[in-house]
């Protein structure tokens, strides 16, 4: 990388903000992401899955009863 030479130090000012805004973004766009993948791994999010196939099994064992007694 080529280095930049600066003429003034009012660039070297300017430079410097930018470098603080984007270090600030990038501060709040990790606690962002850490917040969104700690509430993925919230019990109510975790089960809410799981309580979708919990109801299939539970049709499934109940349709398989049924289908016992009819025959």
């Amino acid at each position: 990388m080529i280095p930049k030479k600066y003429k003034s130090f009012s660039e070297i000012n300017n430079d410097l903000r930018i470098l603080k805004l984007q270090q600030e973004i990038d501060k709040e766009s990790l606690k962002l992401s850490y917040r969104t993948a700690k509430s993925s791994f919230y019990p109510t999010k975790l089960l809410g899955g799981f309580g979708g196939v919990a109801q299939k099994i539970f049709i499934s064992l109940l349709a398989n009863r049924l289908f016992k007694k009819l025959t």
